[in-house]
């Protein structure tokens, strides 16, 4: 498989008001409750994500290992995940959103991250510091739901192969598209791909 059409499959929207949101929904070749699993499961969800620990319940908190963590807002298996998203010391507001909808034997999968994004960080990246970043996750999520065995893309170097660069550039692109489409002006776009795509896959 060509892994950049898993780029193209998936559809992107940007909210760009006071708080920054991203969305990229596309559809998966694999059940609701396996996607739901994959998600959930700690021992699933390190083979394409990240090893996660904490107290998963409604009100508990999870952290994902040199990453993100925070606090389990809403949880209603197989279908809706809401949790804080919390990476520093003062991270201002930041939540994920993830939605399941059953669509025959396949799955319609919805994710979205609204924060407070500074904002310096918003003019020169724009949303494809945050969407680039879960492009390559939910890359992973895709090979791991084929592949079943966790045969994913090495992080610290995908970026360094043709075909890692070839992806980080197409889901730049993808995501300066809903910039765009979002109403923000043509030069700023320009700028923020450029400067997202050199940030992901520097020379």
């Amino acid at each position: 498989m060509d892994i950049v059409d898993e780029i193209t499959r998936a559809h992107r929207e940007v909210a760009d008001g006071t708080r920054k949101s991203v969305l990229v929904r596309r559809t998966y070749d694999a059940g609701v409750e396996d996607v739901w699993a994959a998600c959930t499961d700690p021992d699933r969800l390190r083979r394409w994500f990240l090893p996660v620990t904490g107290d998963f319940r409604v009100g508990g908190t999870y952290q994902l290992e040199g990453n993100a963590g925070g606090e389990i807002l809403r949880c209603e298996p197989p279908k809706l995940l809401r949790l804080t998203w919390l990476f520093g010391d003062n991270p201002g507001f930041s939540e994920v959103e993830v939605r399941l909808t059953a669509d025959g034997d396949a799955t319609l999968f919805e994710l979205r991250h609204t924060a407070d994004v500074p904002p310096e960080m918003w003019s020169q990246y724009g949303p494809g510091a945050t969407g680039v970043g879960w492009d390559l996750s939910l890359l992973g999520l895709s090979l791991y739901l084929l592949s079943g065995d966790g045969a994913i893309p090495d992080e610290a170097t995908f970026h360094q192969t043709d075909e890692g660069r070839r992806v980080i550039t197409a889901s730049s692109r993808a995501w300066g598209d809903a910039h765009l489409a979002a109403g923000a002006p043509q030069d700023q776009v320009t700028a923020a791909v450029i400067n997202t795509t050199a940030f992901y896959a520097p020379e």
